[in-house]
């Protein structure tokens, strides 16, 4: 079976609100969400209650919490609706269990923990390596509409940087 018929046979639609969390640092959750519309934020929240952006969810993007859905710990990061959102939710168990019998899904698994290893080795990269006007050009680059969905505050966070710092880089950049 491919993975997007599983995907349609044991998954079901709903809608959230701009502000709706799906879930939060510290909570179980056991479902991975697929973005049919909308914008989600993924972040951190330190101890001192600094938040940190993880990255933006867009449409065709699908997240869940593997530490929470296969560990079985708490989610580490918080999960929210940045615009309203219609997604698809498959609980992990499900599509894990499937993929034990089934090649294709257990394939198509395969190519998804590819691609987030891939995304989180190349942010990793940016976080440690590149300097905050390279991060900057990176996300114009890479996510170009971003700068019109979110705040200028948000963008700094996920960036790591200040919104002070993003603005004089904003105006390098354009100027």
């Amino acid at each position: 079976m491919k993975l997007d018929e599983f995907i349609a046979k044991n998954g079901s639609s709903f809608s959230k609100e701009a502000g709706d969390h799906l879930f939060r640092q510290g909570e179980h959750d056991q479902s991975l969400y697929i973005v049919q519309s909308g914008l989600l934020k993924a972040y951190y929240l330190s101890a001192d209650g600094k938040e940190n952006i993880k990255s933006f969810i867009l449409p065709g993007d699908n997240i869940g919490s593997l530490m929470s859905s296969y560990a079985g710990k708490p989610s580490t990061f918080s999960l929210v609706c940045l615009k309203p959102c219609e997604l698809t939710v498959v609980e992990f168990s499900a599509l894990y269990e499937a993929s034990k019998t089934d090649t294709e899904i257990s394939a198509a698994i395969v190519d998804f923990l590819l691609g987030f290893g891939i995304k989180k080795e190349a942010r990793e990269y940016e976080l440690l390596c590149l300097s905050a006007e390279g991060r900057y050009r990176k996300l114009l680059k890479n996510m170009p509409g971003i700068l019109d969905l979110v705040t200028q505050n948000e963008i700094a966070r996920y960036l790591g940087m200040t919104p002070v710092g993003l603005s004089r880089i904003k105006k390098r950049v354009s100027g």
